[in-house]
């Protein structure tokens, strides 16, 4: 039985934080063979023009219909195609683990896990560029590396990993200044949440997205930082069985100037047990 979608009011630093409201929720059926496991998301400016990837190495370009509300109405798939290896070639098995996406200045920057890098796209139809990799990426666990990436105001790049190798260990953050990898910071871990998505939103705080999986699915959270890792405050928090596998995040403003957040989920390629489906709060 799914629940029903709840309201989360954040607390920081004994202060009120944004409410998140539920907008509403939009299931789409791919329809074609290796359609689903959507980890990633991008969104342009206007929250239609979509960009998704699976972490089964493939790319999905697209339209999002919307409401007089905002909530998604429809998905109109333009084109889609592989996501290559810096040869040209096809990714090979074990490199295919896309989760997650930025854009700097029209260039789109790729996580992996697995194979645990980050690559740089001018074109994400077109082979990658190498650049310079930060040397903590080799030490992450297997199938629990690189699965959240976000891009600032300044054009830096923030990857965190999944799992931080312990309940009390918090989540490393490695930032990319252009030049160089640091780890500057590290976010709090709590309990069983572990990360899943993470973007900076336009009022310049870290968003980061997490999950947890109980008997009866999953249950969702979205904490902000400011951007040395301080400020924490809970934005929303979904009971169990609200959403489905929830792994990309998007945060963008509205032509009203409110921060939305639209995320998606990675139906796993099993249709019949899961969904892909795009999901959206308002922060007011």
């Amino acid at each position: 039985m799914r629940l029903g979608p709840l309201l989360a009011l954040g607390l920081s630093a004994g202060s009120a934080a944004p409410a998140a409201e539920f907008l509403g929720s939009y299931v789409w059926a791919p329809g074609f063979d290796g359609g689903g496991g959507y980890s990633a998301i991008w969104l342009g400016p206007d929250g239609a023009e979509t960009l998704l990837l699976s972490d089964r190495g493939n790319w999905v370009r697209g339209v999002l219909a919307r409401d007089t509300a905002g909530k998604v109405t429809g998905f109109e798939m333009l084109a889609r195609g592989p996501l290559l290896r810096s040869t040209g070639d096809d990714l090979k098995r074990g490199e295919r683990d896309a989760e997650a996406i930025a854009e700097v200045g029209g260039i789109f920057y790729v996580a992996y896990e697995g194979t645990h890098r980050v690559m740089r796209h001018i074109d994400i139809a077109a082979p990658p560029e190498r650049f310079t990799q930060d040397d903590g990426f080799e030490a992450l666990q297997h199938n629990s590396g690189l699965e959240a990436l976000a891009a600032d105001a300044g054009g830096r790049l923030y990857a965190i990993p999944e799992r931080s190798g312990g309940l009390d260990v918090p989540f490393p953050v490695s930032r990319y200044d252009g030049a160089s990898w640091t780890q500057p910071f590290s976010l709090r871990r709590d309990g069983r949440y572990l990360v899943s998505g993470a973007d900076v939103g336009p009022d310049g705080r870290l968003y980061v997205l997490e999950r947890d999986f109980a008997l009866l699915g999953f249950r969702t959270r979205v904490r902000s930082f400011d951007l040395t890792g301080g400020d924490e405050r809970l934005v929303l928090e979904s009971g169990i069985g609200v959403h489905d596998n929830l792994e990309g995040l998007e945060v963008w403003e509205d032509v009203s100037g409110r921060i939305r957040i639209t995320m998606i989920s990675d139906d796993n390629l099993h249709p019949f047990i899961q969904r892909t489906e795009f999901v959206d709060y308002v922060v007011e």
